[in-house]
């Protein structure tokens, strides 16, 4: 444990929102190992975020919120439930971050979202190109209500002097990822399907789109460290990707996952189901300039872990 990190947790109250969560937990765990005791965790069942009396209660007295709570799913989730989605993260990160600048909060930790770059920006993405364009239509709800948050975030910062960081993380992949079929991600979504596959000798397993899109995964854990990193070193507006600065397509990924199963039959492409954005990869150089982070998992290993995890626990 590195000494600076310890002071600079210890004596400080903690919240996280969607800190039970699949990325939450890992964040959580990690305060702990750096030496934070006061953590606060506010559960969705009790505390609804979208309502700003809430948030108010949430904050009171806390140093620091990092603020990971949203609603988010996969391409048909995205597709099925926009209006929701623009809504309740919309709501969710203007009342945080108003309510913390209220209650003196020292430090607001905003977690944004891949989903907020253009639909054609530049591979690899980065920072300065988030302003270049409208997101993919499927998923431009949810990506631009986060994507309020940086705008919030500047603005609060030029006029109150409220510090607070917008962090920017690919999709995320590890053990305790979300798994039910109507919200997961592609790679919860994939293990699943091949899994089960293997399991009642189908012949053939269905996948969404093309397999020409591209995507970035970063391991869990990696985006926890990169998140409590950032709270700990960065203090300024500008935007900052989380990743693992890599793209696969989902077609070798589909190949990948068959393989780790052992899965022997087809795989048959759904052509009538969108891609959804082409290719996704970050530009990852800001956080490794700004707080050191880099992405330390290959992705194999991941990838076999989250397997073993799902294999473990369905």
């Amino acid at each position: 444990m590195v000494k600076n990190q310890v002071n600079y947790w210890q004596g400080k109250k903690v919240v996280v929102t969607g800190g039970a969560g699949f990325l939450g937990s890992h964040v959580v765990a990690k305060l702990k190992e750096r030496g934070a005791t006061d953590i606060f965790v506010p559960r969705s069942q009790e505390y609804d975020l979208r309502d700003k009396d809430v948030c108010a209660n949430v904050v009171k007295g806390a140093d620091i919120v990092i603020h990971l709570a949203a609603n988010v799913g996969g391409i048909g989730y995205n597709r099925d439930f926009p209006g929701t989605l623009f809504y309740d993260n919309l709501l969710m990160g203007v009342h945080m971050m108003e309510e913390s600048r209220k209650a003196g909060v020292k430090k607001f930790v905003a977690i944004g979202t891949i989903c907020a770059y253009p639909k054609f920006a530049p591979v690899p993405f980065k920072e300065d190109d988030l302003w270049d364009g409208y997101p993919e239509e499927t998923n431009a709800p949810y990506g631009l209500a986060k994507k309020m948050m940086l705008v919030q975030s500047t603005a609060y910062r030029d006029q109150y002097g409220f510090n607070s960081i917008f962090l920017l993380p690919v999709n995320l992949y590890g053990p305790g990822d979300n798994f039910e079929p109507g919200s997961s991600h592609v790679i919860p979504a994939l293990i699943k399907k091949f899994v089960e596959a293997k399991a009642s000798n189908e012949p053939s397993v269905a996948v969404w789109g093309t397999g020409s899109a591209t995507r970035e995964f970063c391991y869990v854990e990696d985006a926890a460290e990169g998140i409590v990193l950032a709270a700990e070193k960065y203090d300024k507006s500008e935007p900052v990707n989380i990743g693992a600065g890599f793209e696969i397509s989902i077609k070798d990924l589909a190949e990948k996952i068959k393989a780790l199963v052992g899965f022997t039959g087809e795989i048959v492409w759904d052509t009538t189901k969108p891609d959804g954005q082409p290719r996704r990869m970050l530009d990852t150089a800001r956080a490794t300039a700004e707080f050191g982070f880099k992405s330390k998992t290959n992705f194999d290993t991941g990838l076999a872990e989250t397997i073993q995890w799902y294999q473990n626990n369905q």
